[in-house]
């Protein structure tokens, strides 16, 4: 035992160390660095992207862009948007998809509005009615995916038809504009705090409740660890199919929200109207995936994300560039920011 020797006895000792001093930092320590520019482009690129989007929209329209009213209508103009895909970042976490989201928008606003044009229906039960519609669709996908194993993609792709013809079934494929009740209008009205629309309040109440569920409940947990890998979540104990099937509902639940906020503002109900928001909705809930906690979906990137794009078509619109050039500069931009993140994130 007295023969023996420690690693650290074998050692030699650095110039200028006497022999037997321990290396606080280990034999083959690193020196400790900050964080190199990848990690802080893979967590803060959206931030990033979005901040040097304001500045250069507020020096190209400095006497426009930065006012109050077109920051209010910013936030108006992402509140549908926002609550869309922050619903469908639950299922994203679950590991599904639903491609019938924005067909749902359009029936749950176009109900509500048929029912009380159509048929004089008091405007709560108007609202009761769409809202009862997303239960249902979200049900039947939740199922047949859940339960009897079809693909997603499939079956809200094939849900999705469904749905327009359901719309139209309700609408005649007609525009309504009238005998619309005055209490559903006022959801697209602006509020008497600071003026804001109540459909930003009820798009950041939506977030909120979201973002703790997601986060801060037993229930959120078990959708993370369904994404992460449904066989041992299964095998743990945890009731994936019928978890599985809850995360349709509440995104189905969710764009219904949006189509009665999107007809509300518009007063009127136009056919297939949400369909123009399904890809803006993947594409906001992918953009914040690569922010906060990069390669999962989270709220916070996905409310980020829904104003980042909101402010990007804002600006272009103050431009007054053509809608062509419009489509062009935002796919860009969005291509741009998603592989500045991703390179952040393998540099980090």
């Amino acid at each position: 035992m007295d023969e023996a020797v420690t690693a650290q006895d074998a050692q030699p000792a650095p110039p200028g160390v006497p022999a037997g001093t321990a290396d606080p930092g280990g034999a083959g320590a690193r020196p400790r660095r900050g964080p190199s520019v990848g990690h802080i482009l893979g967590r803060w690129g959206l931030l990033i992207a979005f901040a040097l989007a304001l500045l250069s929209f507020a020096l190209a329209s400095p006497d426009t862009f930065f006012t109050a009213d077109n920051m209010r209508s910013v936030l108006l103009q992402s509140s549908a948007p926002m609550i869309l895909a922050v619903g469908l970042t639950i299922l994203l976490v679950l590991g599904d998809f639903d491609l019938s989201i924005g067909s749902m928008l359009g029936l749950g606003g176009a109900s509500a509005v048929a029912l009380m044009a159509l048929h004089q229906a008091p405007w709560q039960v108007a609202l009761l009615a769409g809202l009862g519609l997303a239960v249902i669709v979200g049900l039947v996908n939740g199922l047949v995916v859940a339960y009897f194993g079809a693909s997603s993609f499939i079956t809200t792709l094939a849900m999705g038809t469904v749905l327009v013809g359901v719309e139209f079934a309700f609408t005649d494929q007609k525009t309504i504009y009238e005998g619309v009740a005055q209490t559903y209008l006022n959801l697209g009205q602006s509020a008497p705090f600071w003026g804001i629309n109540v459909q930003v309040w009820i798009a950041a109440g939506v977030a909120v409740l979201v973002w703790l569920l997601l986060e801060h409940t037993e229930i959120g947990r078990f959708f993370h660890a369904i994404g992460g890998n449904p066989d041992a979540a299964y095998f743990s104990g945890i009731a994936v199919r019928r978890l599985r099937v809850l995360g349709f509902v509440l995104v189905a639940v969710a764009a219904a929200i949006a189509g009665i906020l999107v007809t509300a503002q518009a007063g009127s109900s136009a056919p297939q109207a949400g369909i123009p928001y399904l890809l803006p909705a993947y594409a906001a809930a992918f953009l914040g995936s690569t922010s906060f906690r990069p390669g999962q979906f989270n709220v916070a990137g996905t409310v980020i994300a829904t104003l980042f794009l909101q402010v990007v078509q804002t600006g272009l619109q103050m431009l007054q560039l053509s809608t062509a050039y419009i489509n062009v500069v935002q796919g860009a931009i969005l291509i741009v920011a998603l592989l500045l993140s991703r390179l952040g994130q393998a540099r980090a």
